[in-house]
């Protein structure tokens, strides 16, 4: 018989990551695009995780999603690319040529979707970024890299916002959460990254009437898919992102990396995950 290699698999590693929607993502894709591979999910304590990520391979994989709390501890264990060094964190491994490399694709997961949901959003010269957690380090990334000129940056605890904007530089103004609706009526783009708003969290008190007429509403919070945010900012008519859109255009590099073809984000990809979540939820 002719010798057959092991089918690629990749995995997600996290402590916990059972409810990861990953799988069904990946999954899909290796259907849809014909190729025997698999993905899984590994709960790694911090204790067993560097002997994991080092030994990646011998576990019997060819790359990795990284998730909480994992993504800033694996800098150190891989060869991070520019975007993870300059976010602080890593969400995907792979393998080059026998180096473990990292990257941070939530960065273009972001901006990707923000593409399709609202062409020409990058028209603002200001941005508002709620939060300053990892999150908010690869949205203000992203938002930099794409020429934004300034991004506001508020955040409960003033300091965190204060040391990003050290680390980013000029473009990064931060202001205290008091301060948010003297930003908002000058802001083409508003983003939350942080977990309000999410199921079980208290809500985003926000007043969205105060943007202007042409600005972009974007929310990482996935769960609910429609956040009050959005629904305000829906009912005002401005163009909205969701959080869902991001986790869906995050995967694509990943996939490419490990699988060597690049997916599409299609209608029926969008529709299976939605399904799932409502499942979840309910």
């Amino acid at each position: 018989m002719p010798y057959q290699s092991k089918p690629r698999a990749a995995c997600l590693i996290g402590w916990p990551a059972a409810h990861s929607r990953s799988p069904l993502i990946h999954h899909h894709w290796l259907r849809t695009l014909d190729i025997p591979g698999g993905y899984s999910i590994e709960s790694v304590p911090p204790e067993g995780f560097a002997e994991f990520v080092l030994n990646l391979s011998k576990h019997g994989y060819i790359g990795a999603n990284i998730t909480i709390p994992h993504k800033e501890r694996v800098l150190t264990l891989t060869a991070p690319d520019q975007r993870a060094r300059a976010v602080g964190a890593a969400n995907t491994l792979w393998y080059d040529h026998g180096t473990l490399r990292s990257t941070n694709t939530d960065i273009e997961g972001f901006i990707d979707n923000l593409d399709h949901a609202a062409p020409e959003w990058d028209a603002a010269d200001d941005a508002l970024v709620l939060g300053a957690g990892g999150s908010a380090r690869a949205v203000v990334f992203g938002l930099l890299e794409r020429g934004v000129k300034r991004v506001y940056l508020a955040n409960r605890t003033t300091d965190r916002a204060q040391a990003l904007a050290d680390q980013f530089g000029a473009g990064v103004v931060p202001v205290a959460w008091q301060q948010i609706e003297m930003v908002l009526p000058q802001a083409g783009l508003l983003v939350n990254t942080t977990s309000l708003g999410m199921n079980g969290q208290p809500a985003l008190q926000v007043d969205v009437g105060l943007l202007p007429d042409h600005a972009v509403v974007a929310d990482l919070v996935y769960v609910p898919l429609v956040t009050p945010l959005l629904a305000a900012a829906r009912a005002r008519g401005l163009r909205t992102a969701d959080g869902l859109g991001m986790l869906l255009y995050q995967a694509v590099r990943g996939f490419e990396l490990w699988f060597g073809l690049r997916p599409e984000v299609t209608p029926e990809l969008r529709a299976l995950v939605e399904a799932d979540l409502a499942v979840t939820v309910a």
